[in-house]
């Protein structure tokens, strides 16, 4: 799955119901090449409900580990991505919700909605079945999924989404220090990816990537280990990879023409690093996507 990026690089979130600024859908881990969506933000705030399996999810270098009934609130502008090492399947429901729908009032912005998405210490909250609030979060989730095919029914998803904000400004500590970021940090890790993202196609050096968010390259290489779990050359692997993906989907190019084009310094570097990562060649690759 590819992402539509906006010129900060913020995730230009494809909307089922963009008037609502909605958006809903329940998802497969295995839709994403190598059960591992790439690490993204956007202004949004997100909600993951696991249905069936199990998944890990990263958030700025945490990883919440779910399974069946659990979930995940990330909160707006975090870098986070889904993703199983072991390649095991899960599906999930996700739901991402803009805070502008809350913003009735300025007074309503300032006194219930800012002190969450502005809280320091709040890069996400895991949910859990057996704890009665969170589970409160977890079944208004579901039932906003289940309400989309009755009438009126961005008015019952905006009551939920109510709900369900009273309930983490009710019980979410103000400050939580074992999830607490540097704001710099992400700042650079941004910065460094959003060069990656403008210049994958290049031959990029990690002097190149470590001047993008101006730190040394020790550092460069350590804020995407904690923020990532990757390193910076990783990351543009799997970015050209991703690359690769759709055009394979969308083009008629031959493999040897994407290769090039996303990056690589030839075709059998780039089909045997594809196989690395995907499990399969890239002429494989494109016989399965065609036939689904």
């Amino acid at each position: 799955m590819i992402l539509d990026l906006n010129e900060d690089h913020s995730e230009n979130v494809p909307y089922s119901y963009p008037e609502h600024f909605l958006f809903i859908e329940e998802d497969r881990l295995s839709q994403y090449p190598g059960y591992t969506a790439l690490s993204h933000w956007h202004s949004d705030v997100e909600f993951i409900v696991i249905l069936s399996g199990e998944m890990n999810y990263n958030v700025n270098g945490q990883t919440v580990a779910m399974q069946k009934g659990d979930g995940v609130f990330v909160n707006s502008r975090q870098l986070h991505y889904g993703f199983s090492k072991d390649r095991r399947e899960c599906q999930f429901l996700c739901i991402l919700l803009h805070p502008r729908l809350l913003c009735c009032t300025l007074s309503m912005e300032q006194e219930y909605v800012a002190p969450i998405l502005l809280n320091p210490s709040l890069d996400f909250w895991p949910l859990h079945a057996d704890v009665d609030w969170e589970r409160s979060i977890l079944d208004a989730l579901l039932q906003m999924r289940d309400s989309l095919n009755q009438p009126a029914f961005p008015l019952r998803i905006h009551s939920l989404f109510c709900q369900i904000w009273q309930e983490l400004y009710n019980h979410v500590p103000r400050e939580r220090h074992c999830f607490a970021r540097s704001a710099d940090q992400l700042t650079a890790v941004r910065d460094m990816m959003e060069y990656i993202q403008k210049h994958y196609a290049e031959k990029i050096s990690l002097d190149e990537i470590a001047a993008a968010g101006s730190v040394c390259k020790s550092k460069c290489c350590s804020l995407f280990r904690r923020y990532l779990d990757k390193t910076p050359v990783n990351y543009l692997i799997s970015y050209r990879l991703e690359r690769s993906i759709a055009l394979m989907a969308t083009t008629d190019r031959t493999i040897s023409e994407i290769s090039y084009e996303v990056g690589f310094s030839g075709a059998s570097y780039f089909s045997e690093t594809f196989r690395k990562r995907f499990g399969c060649s890239p002429v494989k690759y494109r016989e399965k996507f065609s036939r689904n």
